[in-house]
């Protein structure tokens, strides 16, 4: 049995952490949040600590393994995603590895001084890009490997589409700072960013079309594909015929016109992850840094406009 600490418990994503850590058979044995909304911590971990100060957290996980002899083996990071970076040094220097929510830091010379604390701690950095343990992601990976094998210069025609409403909360929370969330590309299209430059390659070019509090919405040519995208938390945006059926999400990946199915599997990924990871796998700073290089361009980019090739929802949302 692995010993766990937890930042970030308070957080819509920290539920997660606690049942795959619980379902993989492990204890968690502290958490920190500043809020003390954690009664969710009773359904996994009754027994857990839990401190709403980081200095008392602190002095407790390094008296924990001094008086008892035992380690803290991993720190599970669910925090907001500007203090990913903080709280990743913290469990290296504690001599734990580290388990942190995506994105795994804003930017790309974060993971450079990480891999340096890496290296002197003996610990390891993973990040839970969990789109790339979900069976149908998977199976795409397989079928699109296969094509380029015969085919390799294959362009594919990719539209991503991904709306998932948020009120008026989210605006006032971390998430509506872009300095702390890294604006909306970084903050609810990171693991999307990731998983289709795993499957079709490296990013070439990378264009923004549009970007508002609410909405960003671009253009990107990978390796093998050109991917025109739009991320929004705007519940205007929906399509009809999905608001008459009352979801407030809506979810789409077409690959040269075929859509993906991928609506189901998803509550079962973060369990998996951990699985990944204490079985030896895992993702790990290098895995992560190419779409930690995307969201950080997409940051740093002007928006174009209506020019070129852009997504059908950007036309909605800027004609």
């Amino acid at each position: 049995m692995k010993n766990f600490a937890l930042i970030g418990a308070a957080g819509y994503i920290a539920p997660r952490h606690m049942k795959a850590i619980k379902d993989t058979g492990h204890d968690l044995v502290c958490a920190l949040d500043k809020n003390d909304s954690v009664g969710i911590i009773d359904s996994y971990f009754p027994n857990a600590s839990f401190f709403t100060e980081f200095e008392r957290f602190d002095r407790f996980v390094d008296k924990w393994h001094r008086e008892k002899d035992k380690k803290i083996e991993y720190v599970a990071i669910a925090t907001p995603n500007y203090l990913h970076d903080s709280h990743i040094r913290f469990a290296l220097r504690n001599g734990a590895h580290a388990i942190c929510e995506k994105p795994l830091v804003l930017n790309p010379h974060n993971i450079d001084q990480l891999k340096i604390i890496e290296e002197e701690s003996g610990k390891k950095v993973y990040n839970i890009l969990q789109l790339r343990l979900h069976d149908s992601i998977i199976a795409l990976k397989e079928k699109i490997s296969q094509e380029l094998a015969s085919t390799p210069n294959k362009i594919y025609d990719i539209d991503l589409t991904y709306l998932t409403s948020r009120g008026q909360w989210y605006f006032t929370s971390w998430k509506g700072d872009a300095t702390k969330s890294g604006e909306i590309a970084t903050n609810i299209g990171v693991h999307f960013f990731d998983m289709l430059s795993w499957i079709f390659g490296p990013i070439e070019e990378n264009i923004v079309h549009l970007k508002q509090a609410d909405t960003n919405a671009g253009f990107m040519k990978l390796k093998n594909a050109n991917v025109r995208w739009f991320l929004s938390v705007n519940y205007d945006y929906i399509p009809e015929e999905v608001k008459a059926s009352g979801k407030r999400t809506f979810r789409s990946i077409l690959v040269d016109g075929k859509e993906l199915e991928f609506s189901e599997g998803f509550t079962e990924l973060h369990t998996m992850s951990y699985k990944h990871i204490l079985e030896g796998g895992g993702f790990g700073l290098e895995e992560a840094r190419n779409s930690i290089n995307i969201v950080s361009t997409i940051r740093r980019l002007e928006p174009l406009g209506l020019k070129g090739e852009y997504h059908p929802f950007a036309y909605k949302v800027l004609h």
